[in-house]
């Protein structure tokens, strides 16, 4: 027998590897093409919201200049910028926002593309290269070399970032790098672990509590699904240009290569509020902050450079209290209350605040107005959003009713806005935390499936050439929201409705056009372009045979456990003991009634059948550096008892598909536009 449960992992590869297929360059003139003008409406509208905005409100711009050492040279900046050339970075170009692009997200593109090289946030101690990367990679200053404070999102943003700052940093740039810290769970803060590494094999690794457990849920259990859905929110098939992404919020984008994971030689201590460590020879106290930005965070105070790190708890915008890529729910009166706490603890003693995205902040005066605006952001989201929502206000309802509430003071701040996280959908957010998805109207409580449902919904209409005929009229007038909610019912049940796919594309344009969000806009603009061509290649994989090697074995048959097809395991129960003898553990696993469960035991249960195999070797497995059958044949690894458990388990896993459909997308030979259909499927 030559696959087990671990073998088995493999063969999901293929689907999960994080090195994203990055070949949307082959269709930037796909884009072109397919972007249209904004409409009469769009542009009313972003010229109506661009008089509600302080662009003379410049402080943003000069806390981005202040403190560059040295611009990126041609390789370094072409990680992700290289396409964003028709960003002109200057504030001068803030507030002259193309007619295609809502003047405040504008605004931010103009800043993130500022952000370009080498910054000293503490001259001789701490330094920042922004730009490379979704996040920021932070060097501190210790007794024998450097920290590394969140390693960006792949090995090689990593690796050319590491190498910047050694060719570039004014002193110690020979200097090795002697520990490196992760914040929090999300991979661009740790993907790049291998690439420092590699250069510093002795680096000593710090990460948030319980960050590899969180980092699993959160990557690899939903990961497919994840996955697919970051591709929308980032815009990773998009093409770079006034008519398809020009920001992700947070930076420019997401850079180019491997995810990867470097396990932590420590995990801050779980059941300190504060802990403090001394890091080669430097003091560093962590506040844990989980639950908010991400399930596993912290943010560190470091009082001998009176430096406070938010991590992803601040940025230059509103953040997500749920992310649309999908995630857990985020707490938004732990976030407000986690900010206030920063700012009782060191706020006064805070003469710069420094972070994962985004510019620092300098001066005691403005970071204390800054953590201010910031809680009372989050705390105005959370608690507004209770009070409507016991008034009556509906889920559906509340992301519109929200605005009507907000504080002249909120709305006019630049570093509050809805960039990333919109106060539309966070407010959703806070209600599904505490109310859930019903909204107790019982029409809602067991609507039909979508297709069926879409069904009746045009035959209620009066069919689908009706539909079709409304919505041209309602698309002239700009009434885009109620559009795109019709002509969905549409093709739904008429996939192969040509005109409506068109005005349902050129719908979504006009609505990704006016959103203020970069999530929202990249969101309506992939899902235009999948109904023109198709899906495309380009979206990032979380659940990469780096990530994979460093689970654990139970996170291990976690995940071979949403692999199973119920249906076809209901029918062929067994019983496994897996034997991890370099780490001597045993875990007892059982298929019954469809469902693969497991257990860490003391010792060997009766069981149909014992795999043996060192964790170490399992690694090698999930790097593809060795083969199941050559552990097997080499006496590395050994299986007792049963061996048809195995082919069991192996007959019963699924692959995902990470393609799957979001929007109804043409088929050869019933595309929208056939021209552009070949041109992107010929790659």
């Amino acid at each position: 027998m030559k696959k087990t449960i671990l073998a088995i992992v493999i063969s999901s590869i293929s689907l999960s590897s994080i090195a994203a297929d990055h070949d949307h360059e082959h269709f930037s003139e796909i884009g072109k093409q397919g972007g249209k003008p904004a409409t009469k409406t769009t542009i009313e509208k972003n010229d109506a919201f661009a008089k509600t905005l302080n662009f003379s409100d410049t402080r943003a711009f000069e806390n981005n200049n202040k403190g560059l050492i040295a611009s990126f040279d041609k390789k370094t900046g072409d990680i992700i910028r290289n396409s964003f050339d028709f960003i002109d970075p200057s504030v001068a170009n803030a507030d002259n926002a193309p007619d295609s692009v809502n003047p405040s997200l504008w605004r931010q593109a103009v800043l993130n593309q500022a952000a370009e090289g080498l910054y000293e946030v503490v001259p001789g101690k701490i330094y920042q290269v922004r730009g490379t990367d979704l996040a920021s990679i932070s060097f501190i200053r210790s007794d024998n070399g450097w920290i590394a404070y969140d390693v960006l999102l792949t090995r090689e943003s990593a690796s050319q970032s590491l190498k910047f700052f050694q060719e570039n940093v004014p002193e110690g740039g020979d200097l090795p790098v002697v520990a490196m810290i992760y914040s929090h769970s999300h991979a661009d803060h740790f993907g790049g672990s291998a690439a420092i590494k590699e250069a510093f094999p002795d680096v000593k690794v710090y990460g948030s509590k319980y960050i590899t457990k969180e980092i699993v849920d959160e990557n690899v259990l939903a990961g497919n699904a994840m996955s697919r859905r970051t591709a929308y929110q980032y815009g990773a098939t998009l093409n770079r240009h006034e008519h398809g992404i020009v920001d992700a919020a947070l930076a420019k984008g997401l850079s180019k290569g491997a995810i990867t994971y470097v396990l932590p030689d420590y995990e801050l201590n779980h059941n300190e509020e504060i802990e403090t460590l001394n890091i080669d020879g430097l003091e560093m106290q962590f506040m844990d902050a989980s639950g908010t930005e991400a399930a596993s965070e912290m943010v560190t105070y470091i009082p001998s450079m009176k430096a406070l790190w938010t991590g992803e708890l601040t940025y230059q915008g509103m953040h997500n209290l749920y992310t649309l890529r999908g995630a857990k729910v985020r707490d938004g009166l732990k976030w407000s209350k986690k900010i206030n706490e920063m700012l009782m603890t060191w706020g006064s003693t805070t003469d710069v605040l420094f972070a994962s995205h985004s510019a620092p902040v300098w001066g005691t005066e403005e970071i204390s107005d800054y953590l201010k605006m910031q809680r009372d952001a989050y705390g105005f989201t959370h608690n507004q959003t209770l009070r409507l929502a016991n008034d009556g206000v509906v889920l559906q309802d509340m992301g519109d009713e929200i605005y009507t509430v907000m504080p002249e003071s909120i709305q006019k701040t630049w570093h509050t806005n809805g960039y990333h996280g919109t106060y539309s959908h966070n407010a959703r957010a806070v209600y599904n935390m505490y109310l859930g998805y019903f909204d107790m109207n019982p029409a809602n409580l067991n609507p039909l499936p979508v297709k069926p449902e879409s069904a009746k919904f045009v035959e209620y209409m009066g069919g689908s050439e009706l539909i079709l005929e409304k919505a041209e009229a309602d698309f002239e007038k700009g009434e885009y929201r109620f559009i795109a909610t019709a002509l969905n019912k549409v093709i739904q049940v008429e996939p192969k409705n040509v005109e409506a796919r068109k005005l349902l594309a050129d719908t979504y344009e006009q609505l990704g056009y006016q959103a203020e969000g970069a999530g929202w806009r990249n969101i309506y603009l992939t899902g235009a372009q999948e109904l023109r061509v198709g899906t495309l290649p380009g979206a990032p994989k979380t659940a990469s045979p780096d990530v994979l090697a460093n689970m654990t074995i139970e996170n291990l048959l976690d995940y071979l456990a949403v692999r199973v097809d119920s249906m076809k395991a209901q029918h062929t129960p067994f019983t496994l003991n897996v034997v991890i003898p370099d780490e001597k553990e045993t875990y007892f696993v059982e298929m019954s009634n469809g469902n693969l469960n497991n257990i860490l035991v003391d010792k060997e249960v009766k069981a149909d059948a014992t795999l043996l195999i060192n964790r170490s070797d399992v690694s090698k497995i999930l790097l593809q550096q060795m083969t199941l059958a050559t552990l097997l044949e080499n006496g590395s690894a050994g299986i007792k008892g049963d061996k048809s458990v195995l082919q069991k388990l192996t007959d019963s896993l699924t692959n995902a598909d990470a393609k799957f459909e979001i929007v109804p997308r043409p088929a050869k030979g019933e595309e929208v536009d056939a021209e552009l259909y070949e041109t992107a499927h010929k790659h």
